[in-house]
């Protein structure tokens, strides 16, 4: 059986080596390859592939959107998140949003391909070291709207900006700010930011 690979990377240089590297297993055949997030659901669509390898981080759509919606509407699809960010929260939000999968980038090449086979056969594959992160970190202390400010706030956004965007009062996205800079242990909204990212809360 022929396993055919759907790539989403927005590095070109990257999606075009991973290409490169699959395609030599003799039972791998990559049918699409994107460099955008919002364009993984339509290649899918078109070419049917048995497993999608996804980047986090890509324009149009992040990969773990992208996970839920392949979830969704592309169910015989299993997805793989493929990715530099070895994060604990990604982890989490990757599973939540229906991936079977989490490998990182720089993890051996026949561990990838190994993984691939694995979820094939409907097993779940998981970086050992990040399934432990993951529950040494625990679930996001975060509401959702307090994420929401959190990654508008990483923008630079003013809270005057943060509250224009997100339809909200000043005085509730100052409430919002200090509730998760409680949360995350940080000393200020950029240091709350940069905590929320790191443990991929965001």
């Amino acid at each position: 059986m022929t396993v055919r690979l759907l790539l989403a990377d927005d590095q070109e240089m990257v999606r075009q080596a991973l290409g490169t590297l699959l395609n030599l297993e003799d039972d791998f055949e990559v049918v699409a390859s994107v460099g955008r997030g919002d364009e993984i659901v339509g290649a899918a669509r078109e070419h049917r592939p048995d497993v999608a390898l996804l980047d986090i981080e890509m324009p149009g759509l992040d990969g773990l959107a992208a996970a839920a919606v392949l979830a969704a509407q592309v169910p015989d699809c299993r997805v793989v998140m493929l990715t530099t960010f070895g994060r604990a929260g990604y982890l989490r939000r990757a599973m939540e949003a229906g991936a079977v999968g989490f490998v990182v980038k720089d993890a051996p090449a026949d561990a990838l391909a190994d993984a691939i086979r694995r979820v094939v056969k409907g097993e779940r594959v998981v970086d050992p070291a990040l399934a432990v992160a993951t529950l040494a970190a625990g679930e996001s202390p975060l509401t959702a709207r307090e994420r929401d400010v959190l990654i508008t706030a990483r923008t630079g956004a003013t809270v005057a900006e943060i509250a224009s965007r997100l339809y909200l009062s000043e005085g509730t996205v100052r409430n919002y700010v200090s509730a998760a800079i409680t949360k995350t242990g940080g000393r200020n909204r950029v240091d709350a930011v940069r905590i929320a990212d790191d443990r991929g809360w965001l």
